[in-house]
């Protein structure tokens, strides 16, 4: 539909990655799972020395380096007990074939939602039902910091939101005029404006956005997304600087959440924040690459971490369980990497309600023409109303009111009652 740029690349295509997973579960029987997630170029590894093609190969390695890892990492085990003893394999496999560790996250986080799906599809059960349980036996083991914490009771405790808001992404190459005709015909309150990594040129622009969130945008929030493009704390300060300072970004402060990785991965975590990270919460997102992540995030003044089911959704979980453990300010935010139309959407919108989230970043349906005419889209359309709708003689996400209903996906297996047309789908290649 439109190219999608963050940071200082553009996106005009990408494939989209899916697995399945046959689960046999013990004394009841075996359904195959599914899952589906964009590979997109230069975001898991932005490396300046690797071109888009030869980051989105490295999403199809650890896709292959994950399904060795699980087929050969032991016998019977619990979903989570089999990504748990995968995860060190699979991190060092990758370290090995020089892929940085949130390309390593990328493979692991789709096995996991295929075998969760097929767990609950063989459990005859939904997700947030299934999740609450502690179905797919979810521990510390790799969250040491966590030992002693009631995870069962924390995940019994969780309370699914019936509807997740949709924070409309506010891209460096959109207009502000094109915000105020989207306005005019959708119920939008939630907002999430990219920043460029220069001080005055994002200032700028985002007084012309606000301009015309505060004139029609009603009682709206938003988060600002760095992208990694700012050069250390000290041009981060500046910006927060003129960001207090405008008076035509006086409203607009007020009802602004959060900045979101705002300097680049290699530098956040090294470097403390300082006195800006009381000024304005600050969350992690590409820096998110491990389980150690947030923990380190914290201790540099960061106060939140983001949910992607493109970085693993145990990992979501448990961080959600941390900012339990913690208690206030910390929390969770839900981000989204262009989830598309189908399996991938539906996924991570059900996380997202599960962790009690209210808005999620949503982004796909700008990026991509819905099913874009794919068979199976009636079948999705009839087995999810009021999630997806009909527009322009395509199915796509039913995005005009603003939020979305999760009780659709209150289906047996991981958020989906259709299925794509496996039969048409190429085998990965380039292992």
């Amino acid at each position: 539909m439109k190219p999608f740029r963050f940071g200082s690349v553009t996106v005009e295509a990408a494939p989209q990655a899916f697995v399945r997973a046959l689960v046999h579960v013990d004394g009841v029987g075996e359904a195959w799972g599914g899952t589906a997630e964009m590979m997109m170029p230069k975001w898991f590894d932005k490396r300046p020395d690797r071109s888009p093609d030869e980051t989105v190969d490295g999403l199809r390695r650890s896709l292959h380096l994950a399904r060795d890892a699980y087929r050969t990492e032991g016998g019977a085990d619990t979903a989570f007990g089999h990504h748990a003893a995968a995860y060190g394999t699979q991190r060092a496999a990758c370290r090995a074939a020089g892929l940085p560790d949130l390309t390593a996250a990328y493979g692991p986080a789709l096995i996991d939602k295929a075998v969760l799906d097929g767990l609950l599809r063989a459990l005859d059960t939904d997700v947030f039902s299934g999740m609450r349980a502690n179905l797919a036996g979810i521990d510390a083991r790799l969250t040491p910091d966590l030992a002693g914490f009631d995870l069962d009771g924390f995940l019994t405790g969780l309370r699914p939101r019936a509807t997740v808001a949709l924070r409309h992404t506010v891209g460096l190459l959109d207009q502000p005029e094109a915000l105020r005709a989207l306005l005019a015909r959708e119920r939008l309150t939630r907002f999430k404006i990219k920043l460029g990594g220069d001080p005055s040129a994002d200032l700028a622009r985002l007084a012309a956005i606000a301009g015309v969130l505060d004139a029609v945008a009603g009682n709206y929030r938003a988060t600002l997304d760095g992208n990694e493009q700012y050069a250390d704390a000290a041009a981060l300060a500046a910006f927060v600087d003129g960001l207090e300072r405008e008076p035509a970004l006086a409203g607009f402060r007020g009802r602004l959440l959060y900045i979101e990785q705002p300097v680049a991965r290699e530098r956040a975590l090294e470097a403390p924040l300082g006195a800006v990270a009381g000024r304005i919460p600050f969350i992690i997102d590409e820096s998110d690459d491990g389980y150690d992540a947030f923990p380190r995030a914290r201790a540099a003044g960061y106060r939140g971490v983001s949910s992607k089911s493109c970085k693993g959704l145990y990992k979501a979980v448990l961080n959600r369980a941390r900012c339990e453990a913690w208690g206030a300010p910390h929390f969770v935010a839900a981000e989204d990497l262009t989830c598309q139309a189908g399996l991938a959407v539906q996924q991570d919108t059900a996380l997202v309600a599960l962790l009690g989230i209210a808005d999620a970043e949503r982004n796909g349906h700008q990026y991509g023409n819905g099913f874009d005419g794919a068979p199976e889209a009636e079948a999705f359309l009839a087995a999810h109303p009021g999630f997806y709708t009909r527009r322009d003689g395509v199915v796509r996400l039913a995005t005009a009111g603003g939020s979305l209903p999760t009780e659709t996906l209150a289906v047996p297996g991981f958020a989906s009652a259709a299925q794509p047309r496996w039969d048409r789908l190429s085998p990965l290649q380039n292992e």
